[in-house]
C-alpha cells in the first residue's frame, strides 16, 4: 500500500519512514502543502498522513482543496493542537481521522490499518482467500497455519490484491501503488515479483491460484468459486418466479434459440467449404470471402457466449482463408480437424452464458426498498404508503437475513437502522459491503443519535443519507426517492455499432446492470441518425463492417465538434499492429481484441466514463465558488421540478443575492471580493442537502432549489442560513457589513418551469430590496 506523509519536521519524518517501511508500506514524503499537492496530482495513494501546521499551504486548506477536487483518498491528520475546535475543523474539511502529537506509533499503525480497510473493499482485519491468511497487524502470511516467507514487495502485492477483490491492476497501476516515485521499476520487474509470489504460494499449498492474469490489462484476485455461483443460480431456478421473472426466462430461451441457430449456420458455411476442399475442389473467391467473414464473426460471438476455445478455433480457421493463400493437403486435413472440433464446441454450449447475461438485466418494475430495522411499526407504515410513491417495500429485522434477501430480490435501495446497540457492528459491516458492490447499492441510514461523528462515519462508509429517529414513513420515502433520482441521473448512454447481432445482444445484457443505457446498431449506414438521437457518453465500434467500417466512422465522429470529445473504444478480432495503428490514428481512445474478457471490458469502460464525468463536472462547476454554474443549475432545477411533479411534492426556487460586494471590490480589491464569494459558496453547499441544487447564477447572485419544502419552510431554512452567514467572519470586513437579499417561489403555484419560478423569485427579491431602501 502506498502512503504519502506530509510533514515538515525531519525528526518525525525519519521515525515515520522507519516504522512505515517496516510494515511494508511504500512511502513518499513532502515537506509543505504545495509540494504535497503536486505529488497527489501526479500519483495515486492509498492514504495521506497530513500535518496541520505546514509551510506554504496548511494541512486543513490542503484537505479542503483535495476534497473539492473529488479526491476521496483517506486522510489522517497529525497535529500538536489537540483541541475539539481543531478536530471539528479537520473533520469538516474532509479528514477521516485525527491523531494528536506526540502519538504512540502502534496506535498510528492501528489507525492506518483501519482507514485502509475503510478506503478499500469491505474486508475484515485479517484478509482471507481460501486457506491463505494475511494479518496486516503483524505483516504475516500463513497457509494452513504455516508461515510463508515473502519479500516486502511480494507481501505488498498480495495485500493489495486481497484488499481489492474485484479490481484489475495493470503493471503501471501496481507501480503507482507499491513503489515510491523516486524508484519506479520496469514492467518486467513487476512481472518478476508476481511470478515469485505465485511460485511461493503454490509451493506453500495454497488452494488454486489466487492471482490471475487478465490478458491485455493486468492482474487481479481470482473471483470466488464459480461452482457456488452455479448453485445459487440453480436454487433461484427452483424457487417460485414472478410473472416478470417468467417473462425473462422465456426471453432467455428465445435469445439462445436465435443465437444457437445463427452460430450453427456460420459453422455450416465453414463445414461446407472444408468438405469442398477435402474433395480436391477449388473454392471461388466469393466462397473464400464468405468463409473468412463467418469465421471472423465467430471469433467474437463464441467468445462473448462463453466458449474461449471455440473463439480460438475460429481464429485459426480464419487464418486459412487469407487472400492469395492456397492450401496443401496437410493444411486441408488440419483445417478439417479444426472445423470438426469447432462443431463439437458449439454442441457443448447450452445457453448458460446467455442466461446469466439476461438474468443480470434489471427489470422495469417499480424500485424495491429493502428495510433492515427492528421497528416493525415503521416497516408496516412504509409498506402501506410505499405503493402511492411507486416503491415496493420488503422488510427484515436481521442484517444476516438481509444478505440473503439482497441476493434473491436485488433491491434498488436499502434502509439500514443503527439504533440498536446489539446489531451496530453487523449493520455497519453490511453498509460497507453494499456500498463496495459493483455497481454499489445505495443505502440510507436511520439512527437514534444525531451525532457528528456518527454522520461522518456513515458518510465515510458510503451512506447516501441519514435520518434521525423518530422519523415518519413520509420522511423516509422522500429521502429514498431523492437518492434514487440522484443515482439514476448518472446513468451512462453507450452506443454499440457491430454487424454481429449476437455481439450486440451480449454487450447489451453485460453492460446494463452496471448503470448503462445501451443502444445497439447493426447497420452502419444508419450510424449518423442514431448517433445524433442518442448523444452517447461512450461509443463502441467494430472495425470490420459492411459498407462503412469502424475506422471510417471514428474519423467522422472526430471531425464533428459536437462529438469530438466522446470516448471511442474498438472491439475487433483483428490483432495485427497495422490495424491497431489505424484505429488510434483515427482517434480511438482504447482497443480490445475479441474474444472479449468481460472483466477487462467493463473495467475499461467504467474508467473511461469516470474520466469523462470528471471532465464534465469541471465544465459544469463555477470555478470560484465550487457550486454549479448557470447551465448546470438549470438542468438540475428542471430535474427537481420533474421529481416534484411525479411525486406530488413541494419544491421551492430561491435567489440569494449578496449586497455591497461592489464596495468591497472597490475598497479592498477583487481578490478579497472573490474570497468572499468563494466562502459563501462553500457555506451554501454545507447548509443544503445533496439532493438540493446550489448554483451561482452570475455576479453576486446564487440560486437554491429546495426539494420537499413549502415556501414557509424554505423561508425558515434560508433565514437560518443567512443567520449563520452573519455569525461567520465572512460577512464583515473592517467596518463594511455584507447584506443578503432573498426571494422565493414555489412550484407549481408560482410557475411550472425554471424561467417562470425565477421571475417570481426575482420580483420578490426586488420588492425586499426596495423596502429596505425605503
Amino acid at each position: 500500500m502506498r502512503i504519502i506523509v506530509v510533514e515538515d519536521d525531519d525528526l518525525i519524518i525519519g521515525r515515520l519512514a522507519k516504522v512505515l517501511n517496516e510494515q511494508h508500506y511504500t512511502v513518499d514524503f513532502a515537506k509543505d502543502g504545495e509540494a504535497a499537492w503536486e505529488l497527489l496530482d501526479c500519483f495515486t495513494y492509498d492514504l495521506i498522513l497530513l500535518d496541520v501546521m505546514l509551510p506554504k499551504l496548511d494541512g486543513i486548506s490542503l484537505c479542503r482543496k483535495l476534497r473539492s477536487q473529488g479526491n476521496k483518498t483517506p486522510i489522517l491528520l497529525l497535529t500538536a493542537q489537540d483541541t475539539s475546535t481543531n478536530k471539528v475543523m479537520g473533520l469538516d474539511a474532509g479528514a477521516d481521522d485525527f491523531l494528536a502529537k506526540p502519538f504512540d506509533f502502534q496506535e498510528l499503525l492501528a489507525r492506518i490499518r483501519a482507514l485502509l480497510r475503510r478506503g478499500g473493499s469491505s474486508v475484515p482485519p485479517t484478509l482471507v482467500w481460501h486457506n491463505l491468511q494475511l494479518d496486516p497487524s503483524t505483516c504475516s502470511v500463513t497457509c494452513n497455519g504455516q508461515l510463508l516467507h515473502l519479500t516486502p514487495k511480494e507481501y505488498s502485492l498480495l495485500e493489495l490484491f486481497l484488499r481489492n477483490t474485484h479490481r484489475v491492476f495493470s503493471c503501471g497501476m501496481l507501480i503507482e501503488h507499491l513503489w515510491s516515485f523516486e524508484e519506479p521499476p520496469s514492467d518486467d520487474t513487476v512481472r518478476s515479483h508476481i511470478k515469485g509470489l505465485r511460485q511461493k504460494l503454490k509451493a506453500a499449498g495454497v488452494d488454486d491460484e489466487p492471482i490471475e492474469t487478465v490478458y491485455g490489462i493486468g492482474y487481479r484476485l481470482k473471483p470466488a468459486d464459480k461452482e457456488k455461483g452455479k448453485a445459487q443460480i440453480q436454487r433461484r431456478k427452483e424457487g417460485s418466479q414472478s410473472p416478470i421473472q417468467n417473462q425473462i426466462t422465456t426471453g432467455v430461451s428465445q435469445v439462445w434459440e436465435q443465437v444457437a441457430q445463427t452460430l450453427n449456420q456460420r459453422v455450416s458455411v465453414i463445414e461446407e467449404a472444408s468438405n469442398t476442399l477435402l474433395q480436391n475442389q477449388l473454392l471461388s473467391e466469393d466462397a473464400r470471402s464468405k468463409v473468412r467473414q463467418e469465421a471472423h464473426k465467430l471469433v467474437g460471438s463464441l467468445g462473448m457466449f462463453g466458449s474461449d476455445k471455440g473463439s480460438y478455433l475460429a481464429s485459426e480457421i480464419e487464418s486459412f482463408f487469407v487472400d492469395g493463400v492456397r492450401l496443401d493437403n496437410s493444411q486441408i486435413i488440419h483445417l478439417s480437424q479444426l472445423v470438426h472440433t469447432l462443431r463439437d464446441c458449439l454442441q457443448s454450449m447450452n445457453g448458460e452464458e446467455t442466461e446469466a447475461l439476461v438474468n443480470s438485466t434489471p427489470t422495469l418494475e417499480n424500485p424495491l426498498l429493502l428495510v433492515v430495522d427492528q421497528d416493525r411499526e415503521l416497516t408496516d407504515d412504509l409498506i402501506n404508503h410505499g405503493s402511492s410513491w411507486g416503491i415496493r417495500i420488503q422488510g427484515t429485522c436481521d442484517p444476516m437475513t438481509a444478505r440473503n434477501l439482497i441476493e434473491d430480490s436485488c433491491p434498488d435501495i436499502v434502509l439500514l437502522d443503527l439504533s440498536y446497540s446489539d446489531t451496530v457492528e453487523s449493520t455497519l459491516s453490511l453498509l460497507t459491503e453494499l456500498t463496495n458492490r459493483t455497481p454499489p447499492l445505495p443505502v440510507v441510514v436511520t439512527t437514534a443519535r444525531d451525532s457528528l461523528i456518527d454522520r461522518v462515519k456513515i458518510a465515510r462508509l458510503g451512506g447516501r443519507g441519514v435520518l434521525q429517529k423518530p422519523t415518519s414513513s413520509i420522511q423516509v420515502l422522500k429521502m429514498v426517492t431523492q437518492v434514487l433520482q440522484n443515482t439514476r441521473v448518472a446513468e451512462a448512454r453507450i452506443m454499440v455499432v457491430d454487424d454481429d447481432p449476437q455481439i450486440l445482444t451480449a454487450l447489451h445484457n453485460l453492460l446494463t446492470p452496471w448503470g448503462c443505457k445501451v443502444y445497439t446498431l447493426a447497420d452502419p449506414l444508419c450510424f449518423w441518425e442514431v448517433m445524433t438521437a442518442v448523444a452517447p457518453d461512450l461509443l463502441i465500434l467494430d472495425v470490420q463492417m459492411p459498407e462503412i467500417n469502424g475506422i471510417e466512422l471514428c474519423k467522422v465522429v472526430r471531425s464533428d465538434s459536437r462529438w469530438s470529445g466522446v470516448p471511442i473504444l474498438f472491439l475487433t478480432a483483428h490483432k495485427d499492429a497495422k490495424t491497431r495503428q489505424q484505429v488510434f490514428i483515427a482517434g480511438a481512445d482504447d482497443y480490445i481484441s475479441k474474444p472479449i474478457v468481460k472483466a477487462e471490458l467493463v473495467t475499461r469502460i467504467l474508467n473511461r466514463l469516470e474520466r469523462t464525468r470528471l471532465l464534465k463536472s469541471l465544465a459544469e462547476t463555477d470555478v470560484l465558488t465550487g457550486v454549479a454554474n448557470r447551465s448546470k443549475s438549470i438542468q438540475e432545477l428542471t430535474r427537481c421540478i420533474q421529481w416534484s411533479q411525479t411525486y406530488h411534492q413541494p419544491f421551492c426556487l430561491a435567489i440569494v443575492e449578496v449586497g455591497k460586494l461592489k464596495q468591497i471590490n472597490q475598497q479592498y480589491g477583487y481578490v478579497v471580493g472573490d474570497r468572499v464569494l468563494s466562502r459563501l459558496g462553500r457555506i451554501l453547499r454545507l447548509n443544503f442537502h445533496s439532493e438540493d441544487v446550489v448554483g451561482r447564477w452570475g455576479g453576486t447572485e446564487f440560486v437554491v432549489g429546495i426539494c420537499g419544502m413549502t415556501r414557509i419552510e424554505a423561508s425558515r431554512c434560508l433565514s437560518e442560513v443567512i443567520k449563520s452567514l452573519h455569525q461567520s467572519d465572512t460577512t464583515t470586513i473592517d467596518t463594511l457589513y455584507l447584506t443578503f437579499n432573498t426571494g422565493i417561489a414555489q412550484y407549481p403555484e408560482d410557475g411550472a418551469d425554471v424561467e417562470a419560478l425565477y421571475r417570481v423569485a426575482n420580483a420578490v427579491l426586488e420588492q425586499q430590496k426596495a423596502a429596505e431602501t425605503n
